[in-house]
């Protein structure tokens, strides 16, 4: 993510540049009039560019999960696109603003002199500018919203189907308001993709096409609970299924109203279309779903998607596994996967925690998987019998890699102890952070 970032960031500022070194400026030019429309447009166009990504990769494009890592990883770098274009936004803005500074400053005299275009053309501008403006204010409350953990998921969803009409003004704004000049010069070829890219994204979101050609329906036919606080639902999907590889998570839309979340796929794909879901109550939606769901009940499954998957372990490496409570089901699926053919799973220390053992239905399941599999050693780590796990307890050196899934808290703990010991592995862990 932040090498993509980081090659935007240069993109954006070498066609701004190669604009602004060519450009005809007038000698009665005050130095900071010229700065201030420079500072003006490159962040206008660094909004643009950001904003775009985050709209593109909110189609959820399967290509995108090679290079970013997994389609959590795709939604992280839609997040922190859309947060770094609204950054860019409201610098935009405020420079704007600061138009009357620069005036009781160095005086009107020195400022550039502006375009002149026909009139219907000149009031299209204004209109643009007063939509960019709207739309700014509406982004700045948005983000408000996102980055406030404790507004309601469902109203945050409501909020947020209003960010690709906020792009296609923000886009209308770019496009009237940009340098004429530009548009014969790299800047405008970099504007003119972003905006492309852009908008294809805003319309695809619009007409509610995300997801659609990987959508398949089907029917729950079993429900069950193999731990406490864990709601297990298994379901029969229709002829579209492509089957999955262990470890891989689907979104899954139980109520059409409350939309679409994610979920593991938890289990081994055996070829007749059934998937299971275990779905710990987390929040008020997961909580209430034990309560709404029987079988029979018509469900959407779309996936699936991401590249947490065994196949991927370096057989070169000392494999640690980490597994905190309901993010041990991607690691089911991976013993499930492995037992028809123990010589091919990797030698591996899997470390499973838990709040109690005794009572937690996962415990005695891993033991049964891993002992089909000499290769694999399950540690189990016990709240209650005051084993909790750290970085010095992992028995990780140079050559480990470890495969994460469970509460980022953990995760931080762990990479944080394994600095302090000198450490630095490969770190594969789910970003299950979709807001």
């Amino acid at each position: 993510m932040k090498k993509l970032f980081a090659a935007i960031v240069i993109l954006v500022v070498a066609a701004w540049g190669w604009s602004a070194v060519g450009a005809a400026v007038p000698p009665a030019a005050h130095p900071l009039w010229v700065a201030y429309q420079q500072a003006l447009v490159l962040s206008g166009l660094l909004s643009v560019a950001f904003m775009s990504l985050a709209m593109l990769l909110a189609t959820r494009p399967v290509w995108a999960e090679g290079p970013l890592g997994g389609m959590d990883r795709v939604y992280r770098t839609h997040k922190w696109a859309g947060i770094l274009a609204i950054a860019f936004a409201a610098a935009h803005w405020l420079i704007e603003m600061g138009d009357d500074v620069l005036k009781s400053a160095v005086g009107r005299a020195g400022r550039l002199p502006k375009e002149k275009f026909p009139s219907l053309l000149e009031a299209m501008r204004h209109l643009a500018e007063d939509m960019g403006e709207w739309a700014i204010y509406a982004l700045l409350a948005m983000l408000v919203v996102t980055l406030w953990r404790r507004f309601p998921y469902h109203a945050w969803r409501f909020v947020h189907r209003a960010m690709p009409v906020l792009y296609l003004m923000l886009a209308f704004h770019a496009a009237l308001l940009a340098p004429t000049g530009w548009w014969r010069q790299p800047a405008g070829l970099v504007l003119a993709l972003c905006l492309a890219a852009g908008v294809y994204g805003a319309v695809h979101v619009l007409a509610g096409r995300i997801g659609r050609r990987r959508s398949v329906a089907g029917d729950i036919v079993a429900i069950d609970r193999p731990a406490p606080g864990v709601l297990g639902v298994t379901c029969r999907l229709g002829a579209g299924w492509p089957g999955h590889r262990p470890g891989q998570f689907a979104f899954v839309t139980f109520d059409a109203g409350e939309g679409a979340h994610p979920f593991t796929l938890a289990g081994a794909d055996r070829g007749d279309r059934c998937v299971r879901f275990e779905i710990k109550a987390l929040g008020d939606y997961t909580s209430r779903l034990g309560e709404r769901l029987r079988p029979g009940m018509t469900v959407a499954v779309e996936g699936p998607y991401g590249r947490f998957d065994v196949a991927r372990c370096d057989r070169r490496a000392r494999q640690i596994w980490i597994a905190g409570g309901i993010g041990v089901t991607p690691f089911i699926a991976w013993l499930e996967s492995l037992q028809a053919a123990p010589e091919r799973a990797p030698a591996a220390d899997l470390h499973y925690c838990t709040r109690e053992r005794a009572g937690d239905g996962f415990v005695p399941r891993l033991e049964a998987l891993c002992a089909a599999l000499p290769g694999v050693t399950l540690h189990v780590h016990a709240a209650d019998d005051g084993a909790r796990l750290d970085a010095a307890a992992l028995g990780a050196d140079r050559r480990s890699e470890i495969w994460f899934c469970g509460p980022a808290g953990l995760a931080d703990a762990l990479r944080a102890g394994l600095r302090r010991l000198g450490l630095a592995p490969r770190f594969h862990q789910e970003a299950f952070a979709m807001r």
